[in-house]
């Protein structure tokens, strides 16, 4: 089985309903979610508590939904594939949790204390980046579903609590930005 088709040689590509541009901003999105999770599955790898890779096999078929979501024109759209609020309470919910027993230091700290927490706070400053993009696509009228949005917007919450997790998980406190001193 050949793996390219060659249809999309001169810059074109399918969504589901539609034959678009590779720059579509639409092709970008899901792009750019391709990139967080394939960043999720480093960070996964990485990863030395298994309820951190647990919850990012999570995330990471939750993205796939919502690639789903985004291949489909609206027009033909199945509502089985709409991405749902469910997932957004559940990533709140283990955002909560976790900021319940990891305590933080009152300012910004400095990634890269241990290498599974440094690389959960690349994912995050990628999936901060498909989240700003999710924005201009539903202030364009291209995003209809604002679950994605509040999805996103959680998204790098909880990534950020996961890299507290790992260090914590070693026996480090966060280096703070400012003063470059551990709490």
């Amino acid at each position: 089985m050949r793996l390219y088709t060659g249809k999309g040689d001169e810059g074109g590509t399918d969504l589901l309903g539609a034959r678009v541009e590779k720059n579509d901003p639409r092709i970008e999105l899901i792009g750019q979610l391709d990139e967080t999770t394939s960043s999720l599955g480093l960070s996964r790898a990485l990863a030395s508590r298994d309820d951190v890779k647990e919850w990012l096999i999570e995330v990471q078929r939750d993205l796939y939904r919502i690639m789903a979501e985004l291949a489909f024109t609206p027009d033909i759209r199945p509502d089985r594939v709409v991405f749902g609020s469910d997932r957004v309470e559940w990533l709140g919910a283990l955002t909560d949790q976790l900021s319940n027993e990891i305590a933080l230091p009152r300012q910004f700290v400095v990634p890269g204390d241990t290498i599974p927490g440094a690389s959960l706070d690349v994912v995050r400053a990628v999936s901060r980046r498909a989240e700003r993009h999710a924005v201009a696509l539903h202030r364009q009228g291209h995003l209809e579903n604002p679950e994605i949005l509040r999805y996103l917007n959680r998204l790098s919450s909880l990534l950020f609590m996961l890299a507290r997790a790992e260090d914590a998980a070693s026996g480090l406190h966060p280096l703070k930005a400012k003063t470059g001193l551990r709490e």
